[in-house]
C-alpha cells in the first residue's frame, strides 16, 4: 500500500524546482496554501540580491513579471488558481502578444482536499479559463509522481524561454 504525498513533499518539490531555476525575483500572492513555499523564499529575501516580493493582485504581478522579463531578470510568480480570472486582460494584452517568457506556478484549489466551499466555483474553471485565453499550462497533481514535479517545473521554465510565451504550471498541493 502506498501513501499519498503530503503537502510538504509537494511543496518541497516546487521549492527544489524554483531553486534549480534560480530566479532573482519570486513574486507571490500571500496564501495559506502556499505558506511553505512562500515562507522558504521569504527567508532568503535580500540575500545576495534575491527578492521575494508580495503582489497585491495577480494582474499587477503580470505587469511586474513582464517588466522583469523585458529587463532580462529571471523571475517566477507564484499564485493560487482562484486569481486567474483577475489577470486575463493583463496577460493577453502584454506578455502574450509581445512574446515574453514568463513562468507562473499556480496552486490549485477546489479539489478533493478543499475545505473552503466558496472556492470551488472559480477554481474548477481554471484550466478552461487558461485554454480560452490561449495560455499553455501543465498540470501536476496526484496523477504525477512527486519525484517528477521538480523536473517538470524546470522544463516548463525552459519551455517558456524557448517558446517566448507565458507558461503556467498548475500544482495541486492539497489532497488531489
Amino acid at each position: 500500500m502506498t501513501t499519498a504525498p503530503t503537502v510538504d513533499e509537494r511543496s518541497a518539490a516546487v521549492i527544489a524546482a524554483v531553486e534549480t531555476i534560480n530566479p532573482r525575483w519570486v513574486l507571490h500572492l500571500p496564501s495559506s496554501t502556499l505558506k511553505t513555499i512562500v515562507g522558504h523564499f521569504l527567508a532568503r529575501d535580500g540575500i545576495d540580491g534575491f527578492r521575494c516580493v508580495p503582489i497585491p493582485r495577480e494582474e499587477e504581478g503580470v505587469g511586474i513579471l513582464s517588466g522583469l522579463a523585458l529587463a532580462g531578470v529571471p523571475a517566477v510568480m507564484i499564485i493560487q488558481d482562484n486569481g486567474i480570472g483577475n489577470m486575463l486582460t493583463a496577460l493577453n494584452t502584454f506578455p502574450q502578444p509581445y512574446h515574453l517568457p514568463l513562468l507562473v506556478i499556480v496552486a490549485r484549489r477546489g479539489g478533493l482536499g478543499e475545505y473552503n466551499s466558496l472556492i470551488h466555483g472559480i477554481s474548477e474553471r481554471s484550466q478552461a479559463l487558461l485554454d480560452a485565453a490561449g495560455v499553455r499550462w501543465f498540470q501536476l497533481d496526484a496523477t504525477t509522481p512527486t519525484e517528477r514535479w521538480t523536473d517538470t517545473i524546470v522544463r516548463a521554465n525552459t519551455f517558456a524561454r524557448t517558446t517566448h510565451r507565458p507558461i503556467f504550471v498548475l500544482v495541486n498541493l492539497m489532497d488531489g
